[in-house]
């Protein structure tokens, strides 16, 4: 496989990629990029939510004010609805808007309260009815236009809130005795306001979902080895950073191989360059098929080293990721002239399994893979050895966490012996 199509290959396989080429009709992804997809909206979308929840409140104001003109005599139900209940739900969520974890706890509440709103809208749009007040129906279509576009909400959280209002009002109606005809008129144009509002919804969501893959696509890109496509080593260590700490955090293990091309120099004096280029390419592929869990990571490490991280693996799904990455090789059947081990490429795995805690430090998790490949080599190449020694009985004393001085860019990239 040449380096093109390796890249291509990698590339393709990628979530963003396989979204795009997949299409997403119903406007969902697969479950961890919709998750991330949520995450990225929450945090960008939020401070204009604010400012749009703002309004609402001002709308609101507005409207109280203006029906106090409309209305023939005061209507306390009126009142109690706009001030009692609408005024307290938005400002609940104004509350919410501005709590520093507001962008989390946000698009968990909103979709819960918007139908409450827009069904408390409803309610005095029918009491206003019942009053001979038919002006303030265009209220209900506002805060139908807000659910949709100003809340911050997603299209079917929006829809959904809509639809509840819609059925209430219709119900409510029916309920409350309003002519027929007036009735099936006011729930025809929200209905249609509704398909309108819905529509262009759902075509800016779209927008905005392909130009979240488009833009991981491009980032994915930027984090990628120009000649392997696979990962490039600044974003394994900050793929390391991060994992690491989730890991703390969700109490799970850590798996990390490291792979070496077995006299990797030798095959480039004895085959080129151009060769060397197109083995290394080809071993990136292997090792992509090889680990397709979504958390498997796979890197270039440097030079003709890889790494391979693992979250929360089993010692048999270890084991079996290392025979895959061994068969993958030898099915490349790349000729090497000039190995000790065979007459075709091989590689050697040094493999460790860890559970990060605070005493522990992520820079001694690598020496750990590091130590185990290097019994590899030594002993014969061509192998995988996993590494069981214990951080305390190690002599570097780097596989304690950093404590006085220790600079923490030390603790992500360098590689000890």
């Amino acid at each position: 496989m040449s380096p093109d199509d390796t890249q291509k290959f990698i590339t393709d396989q990628t979530a963003a990629a396989r979204q795009l080429r997949a299409g997403f009709r119903w406007l969902g992804f697969e479950h961890e990029l919709e998750r991330e997809f949520r995450r990225e909206q929450a945090r960008t979308r939020l401070p204009h939510t604010r400012f749009n929840l703002y309004l609402v409140a001002v709308m609101t104001v507005v409207y109280s004010g203006l029906s106090t003109l409309v209305l023939p005599g005061p209507s306390s139900a009126i009142y109690v609805v706009q001030f009692g209940l609408l005024l307290p739900v938005v400002g609940m969520l104004l509350w919410v808007a501005h709590l520093k974890n507001g962008w989390r706890l946000y698009p968990r509440i909103a979709p819960l309260l918007a139908p409450v709103a827009g069904v408390a809208v409803a309610a005095v749009e029918l009491k206003a009815s019942q009053a001979g007040v038919q002006l303030l129906f265009s209220s209900l279509l506002l805060a139908s236009i807000f659910t949709y576009y100003l809340l911050g909400l997603l299209f079917y959280q929006a829809l959904r809130a809509n639809v509840i209002v819609w059925a209430a009002y219709l119900a409510f109606g029916i309920v409350t005795g309003l002519p027929e005809s007036y009735l099936i008129y006011n729930a025809t144009v929200l209905l249609i306001a509704n398909v309108v509002g819905a529509t262009v919804a759902y075509g800016f969501e779209t927008l905005v979902r392909t130009h979240f893959l488009e833009a991981r696509m491009l980032s994915e890109t930027a984090a990628r080895d120009g000649l392997t496509g696979i990962y490039n080593r600044r974003r394994f260590n900050e793929h390391l950073e991060t994992t690491w700490q989730h890991a703390q955090r969700d109490g799970v293990t850590l798996a990390l191989l490291l792979i070496d091309i077995d006299f990797f120099k030798r095959f480039n004096d004895r085959h080129g360059h151009q060769a060397g280029d197109e083995c290394l390419a080809g071993v990136a592929a292997a090792l992509a098929r090889a680990a397709r869990r979504p958390l498997d990571f796979v890197a270039r490490y440097g030079g003709e080293e890889f790494a391979v991280m693992l979250y929360d693996p089993s010692r048999e799904y270890l084991r079996e990721v290392a025979n895959r990455i061994h068969a993958n090789v030898a099915a490349l059947g790349i000729a090497h002239g000039d190995s000790d081990v065979g007459q075709a490429l091989t590689v050697s795995i040094g493999m460790a399994l860890v559970a990060p805690t605070l005493e522990r430090s992520a820079a001694g998790f690598v020496q750990l893979a590091d130590e185990a490949l290097y019994e590899a080599k030594a002993d014969g190449r061509n192998r995988t050895k996993f590494s069981e020694v214990e951080y305390h009985e190690l002599q570097t004393g780097s596989f304690r966490a950093a404590r006085r001085g220790t600079s923490r860019s030390a603790a992500r990239g360098t590689r000890l012996r």
